[in-house]
């Protein structure tokens, strides 16, 4: 009499054999398996200059990990950087970019990957026009922000000369104005709970730490209107009188500000009306 449980566990055993030779067959027959190391490259080039960003990450990946020594290795670390950059993997990128940094700290391309790294952080947190007009800034972490700040500033630091550095000096003046802004509108919202020291020194914070920001005289009208809800009229029209002899037309000076939302018209760095 045959025995039913043996068969079963003969099917499953050349099942599992069949599936196994299955698997080494599609690992000798996969491109990233068997390519050698210039046209693996060659292919995940092509397909990142094509826009196939999961592909290029793909034999990008797999060539570091085959060939871990060499030139193509080293254009390849920065390259998946810049991919995982431009497919939105910013984390992913940060460790990619770091790890080359520390590896090949006397690269060719070394400037290049301090500016990429300063690119990573600037897009995760500065995504402006998608983000910055649904979102209160005060509510936002600022974390990726200084830290973009500080990639651009070590850039410049060690390559001043380098052609990315005008590009790093321009976004470091657009992050630093958002930095301030980020003071005034933290200031704004105490000042709207009733807090108006705190919403002063904020504003003092802001003329100390950011002197001539786009936000300087807006901390000078929250300095004023945090004076006058605290009793200190003196103080007030001190800054009553700075705004008048350097900014007008302020909306303070109206009666106008501060408001419970932010000044959205000054927040494009690269043009614009204020």
């Amino acid at each position: 009499m045959t025995s039913f449980p043996g068969l079963a566990r003969l099917s499953l055993v050349t099942l599992l054999a069949l599936l196994m030779a299955g698997c080494g067959l599609f690992q000798r027959n996969e491109p990233t398996e068997t390519l050698p190391v210039d046209q693996m490259y060659e292919e995940a080039k092509r397909s990142l200059v094509g826009g196939n960003l999961s592909r290029a990450e793909r034999y990008y990946t797999r060539l570091i990990a085959r060939f871990p020594f060499g030139e193509y290795t080293e254009h390849a670390q920065i390259e998946l950087a810049y991919t995982q950059f431009r497919a939105g993997r910013y984390p992913e990128a940060t460790s990619t970019i770091n790890r080359f940094i520390r590896t090949y700290p006397t690269h060719e391309h070394i400037a290049y990957a301090y500016y990429l790294k300063g690119l990573i952080n600037f897009s995760r947190e500065n995504a402006f026009t998608e983000r910055v007009a649904r979102l209160d800034m005060t509510q936002r972490d600022q974390s990726s922000v200084r830290q973009s700040y500080n990639d651009f500033a070590e850039l410049i630091r060690r390559f001043p000369d380098s052609i990315y550095a005008a590009d790093a000096r321009q976004r470091m003046v657009y992050l630093r104005n958002q930095m301030a802004r980020h003071e005034i509108n933290v200031g704004t919202f105490y000042f709207h709970k009733g807090a108006y020291l705190a919403a002063a020194a904020r504003g003092q914070h802001v003329l100390e730490t950011y002197p001539q920001s786009e936000y300087q005289y807006d901390a000078v009208a929250l300095m004023g209107a945090s004076y006058a809800r605290l009793g200190q009229d003196d103080l007030s029209q001190d800054s009553r009188r700075v705004l008048q002899l350097n900014e007008p037309n302020h909306p303070w000076l109206s009666g106008e500000w501060p408001q419970r939302r932010g000044r959205l018209g000054r927040l494009n760095p690269f043009g614009g009306n204020r």
